[in-house]
Formats: C-alpha cells, structure tokens, sequence
C-alpha cells in the first residue's frame, strides 16, 4: 500500500515548529531524529503516575521493575532476539562501548590483535584505541574500497591472523552512508576466532537488524537516532556477556542484563523508548500488520525504508547535477542508507551549512566523529563535509525544496 505519509506526519509534534513563521525542513537526521507523539506520551505518564525507583514493594517501584523489563523485551524484538538478557540500555552508545572494552581487556593479552575499519564513528574507535594503548595490544586498520565504499572481505582477510582477538565493524557509514556486509564479515572473523563489535548506530535508523542472523558477538545502537530518546543500547551475546569481567558495585547483582547497569537507569527515557516502539507497532498496523512484535518492526521498517530510498534516489540525482558538488559516498542506490555528504569547490561545509540552516534547511557539517574515516579522505580537517540525513517523515516536497536552496546557495 501506499506509505500513509500525511498521517505519519501528523505523530511528530515538532514538525508543526517554525522559525519566526518558516518551516523547518530536518534533514539533520543523521545526527538525531525527532521523536513521535508516542514517546513523549509515555515520557510524561512516566513522571505523571509512576515515578520511583526500584526493587521495592510500593506500587509504583513495581510499575518501574515491569516497565524497565517489558522495555528490555521488547528492544529484544526489536533486535531479532528472543533473549531480554542479551540487551543492555545505559548512557549511550560510547558509554557502554567504554564499559565493554575495559571488561573485555581482561580477555586479551600482550601482542593480540585487534582490528579496526577506517569507516568507524569515533566511538567504535577510541574505546578500542586506549584498550590496545592500556594493554599493548597491537591495531591493525581496515581499509574501505573507494569505489564501493564499503569494506571488502579481501580486505579483510589480508589482516586476519591467530592473534586476532576482536574486529570492530561498522554496519552503516554516518558520513558516507555505505553498508558493510556483517553477516560475511563477522563470519570471517569467527572463523580466525575474533569477536565482532558492530556499531549499527546509523543503520538502525533505517533498515531493521537481526542480530542472531548476523551472528555477532555485540551490535551497539543508539534510540535518538531512530525516533526515541537519549539511550545507548548494546546487544551482546548472553555467553560472551556471562563471560566479561562486570565493572559494578560489589552489592549489585550477577543477573544479565542489569549486571552491567552503573547506577539507577534514566527510567523515564527507558520509558520513552517504550513508546518509539510503540509507534513502530502503531505504523504497522496502519499498513495492516497485526502479528507479533516482531512481524510489526519487520513490516514499518520495510516500508519506512522504502519511503526513504524514494527520497534519498530524488535527492542523490538532485546533487549530482548541481554544479561543483562531488559526493563523498556512492552515488549508486545499492549497499547505502540515506545519508549523504558532499562537499563544493568554492564554498566551505560550514558556510554552506549556515546558510542553509538559515533557510530553514537543517543540516550538519565536519567530520560528525568520523575521524578516521574524514582523514582517510583528505578532507579539510576543519571543515569536513555537508551532510544531510532522510527520515521516513521527509517528504518528496522537502527533498525538491532542499534541492532549490542548495542551487541557490552555491550558485552564489
């Protein structure tokens, strides 16, 4: 059927937000998404009704411990697996990456390897780097192919050895929007015997994981950059979890999956989150999907994504006719999410950006904690690159009128 935009629309209050009378044009999705009526919903029921915190019998500590385990659950299956223990919820995407390498360090010993992809987000990297620089391990980097701008298993096996104890692999690029193939790359990488560490920050924003058919050891997303709140969330695979050495109170407990929990959770973000789950099942059954969970994810993510990839083929074919635009990504639809980055001949991302952003057009510029990945392309390391992000509440109509401004701007 066809994508109900209009209605999907109507769930997010702050697209209804202007600037002095303009209308906003988010296109900064990359970097952060707005969050639907759901979530702000349940935000707020959460302080209104059961504010508390847990473990005891009063009845709205009894609220918090159901609704922190239905939570779990529920991103659970929304990961693709049946196992709540196997989810952890914290700070965000860094903290717990932080929080993992310091337990698994414990693993590793002097002259192990580690690999990393030059494609990473800044936190699937320096957590990594100061594991290797604290325990002398060695780190090999992983280069990406320049014409499909994703990483290759040749690559790959080139840098496999018997002293390879972890790859940490990105899913999706946040600067260039390449998707890597998990599933053959994490193979590989078992089969020298590594763990995998997936960042699936950006992917998760618009194409739906499964973790137990990519088979990796540890898949970290981040909620806020899919429709929900500040949260960082980290799949890991309950024998590799019951195998880490916990950094936690001596008082708190043993059980997965609060055995890696530091202090009392933000509960009314858990709450929130909830409710962008919520929403996903909600756009489901406005597309006719009445099954599990699951089977609901599966099908708001589908059409979501083939929302998006409408948009992002509108938007790459609008660029590159755009004179003294040049794309850092591919310009072809296969193995991309829907972001991109470009940069122009005469102006300057950050100018650019300004401008834009002036106009209602919201965007982000530099390297967006792609470090590695912006030195690998010689950009300006104070500049880096315009980037723009689709969500599934953009519009055809937005994508023209991004279009118009950025003729306009670099044709000044």
């Amino acid at each position: 059927m066809t994508f109900p935009i209009d209605l999907v629309r109507t769930q997010f209050p702050s697209l209804l937000t202007t600037d002095a009378g303009q209308a906003r044009i988010y296109f900064d999705n990359a970097a952060g998404t707005q969050v639907p009526q759901q979530t702000i919903d349940h935000v707020v029921d959460y302080f209104q009704r059961y504010n508390s915190n847990t473990g005891v019998f009063n009845p709205t500590s009894v609220a918090v411990d159901a609704m922190y385990a239905e939570a779990t659950q529920a991103m659970a299956d929304f990961l693709g697996t049946p196992d709540a223990g196997e989810v952890l919820i914290g700070a965000s995407m860094t903290t717990l990456t932080y929080h993992l390498s310091r337990s698994l360090a414990h693993q590793f010993s002097p002259g192990d390897e580690i690999i990393i992809t030059r494609m990473e987000h800044e936190g699937n990297v320096s957590p990594w780097l100061q594991m290797a620089e604290d325990n002398d391990l060695t780190v090999k980097w992983l280069e990406f192919d320049r014409d499909s701008w994703v990483v290759e298993p040749p690559m790959l096996e080139a840098l496999l050895t018997d002293r390879t104890k972890l790859l940490a692999l990105n899913y999706a690029s946040n600067l260039t929007g390449g998707v890597n193939d998990v599933k053959t790359l994490t193979a590989m990488a078992h089969a020298a015997g590594a763990q995998v560490y997936v960042d699936a920050v950006q992917y998760a924003s618009h194409r739906l994981i499964d973790v137990k058919d990519l088979e990796c050891d540890f898949l970290a997303c981040s909620p806020y950059k899919f429709y929900g709140p500040h949260l960082g969330v980290v799949y890991g695979r309950r024998e590799r979890l019951d195998a880490l050495h916990p950094y936690k109170l001596r008082c708190a407990t043993d059980e997965l999956p609060l055995r890696f929990s530091t202090g009392t959770p933000a509960f009314e973000l858990v709450a929130g989150l909830m409710g962008t789950l919520s929403y996903f099942q909600w756009l489901a059954t406005q597309l006719g999907e009445q099954g599990t969970r699951r089977a609901q994810f599966s099908a708001a993510y589908h059409a979501m994504g083939t929302h998006e990839d409408v948009l992002l083929e509108q938007l790459l074919s609008g660029l590159l006719a755009i004179p003294g635009v040049t794309l850092k990504g591919s310009s072809s639809m296969e193995k991309r999410v829907a972001t991109v980055s470009f940069v122009h001949d005469r102006h300057t991302p950050s100018t650019i950006a300004a401008q834009l952003s002036a106009k209602g057009l919201y965007c982000h510029w530099g390297d967006n904690y792609a470090f590695e990945l912006a030195r690998a392309l010689e950009l300006d390391p104070e500049q880096g690159v315009v980037r723009l992000g689709l969500g599934h509440y953009n519009t055809s109509e937005e994508v023209s009128t991004a279009l118009d401004l950025i003729t306009h701007t670099l044709a000044q």
